[in-house]
């Protein structure tokens, strides 16, 4: 089974963990931006796209993007970072795309960015300083074998859930943080 290429970019998900202190935060669903919504547990989930494309070019279904969403949370919820992934295309210099994406996230001192460009098969992990102190290099590399291992075999959204619980166990829970 062969990847699908994807044309153009896809939406973009990051996983936000909760309210100061333990305290969720009142928010009211009005003042949300469209494509935001309130969870049961308070958090607020946000899909943006980017560019449309039709149901056919769209590499995940609802529900697979409902269980991206939930790996991107929990892993930022257990580590205390901020996970987003990026699935697109990353131009002729991957790396300074990925770092420009990176930068634009809040907080992206302590964010960890897994984009991933199918079309010409490149994966890229990039942490911030403060992510960087929590997951080294190695830990990274690892991910990203197991992630290109699944894409091989045509299991694309297998491939970002393991390379994301890879990537939280190497950055280890909140507690090891300081």
């Amino acid at each position: 089974m062969r990847l699908r290429p994807v044309v153009g970019e896809v939406p973009v998900a990051t996983g936000e963990h909760g309210g100061h202190g333990g305290a969720l935060a009142e928010i009211d669903p009005n003042d949300l931006p469209e494509g935001s919504v309130v969870t049961s547990s308070g958090r607020v989930s946000t899909a943006e796209v980017f560019q449309e494309l039709s149901r056919a070019d769209q590499p995940f279904s609802p529900v697979q993007l409902s269980r991206l969403d939930e790996a991107l949370t929990l892993a930022s919820r257990e580590t205390g970072l901020r996970f987003s992934v990026y699935l697109g295309d990353l131009g002729d210099k991957p790396d300074q795309r990925v770092a420009q994406l990176h930068d634009q996230l809040e907080g992206s001192a302590e964010a960890v960015m897994v984009a991933v460009d199918p079309e010409h098969r490149v994966v890229e992990v990039l942490t911030g300083p403060e992510a960087r102190l929590r997951l080294p290099d190695r830990g990274a590399k690892l991910a990203v074998m197991s992630m290109v291992a699944s894409f091989r075999e045509g299991d694309l959204l297998g491939g970002l859930l393991s390379g994301l619980r890879m990537l939280a166990d190497q950055a280890g829970g909140r507690a090891r943080t300081r």
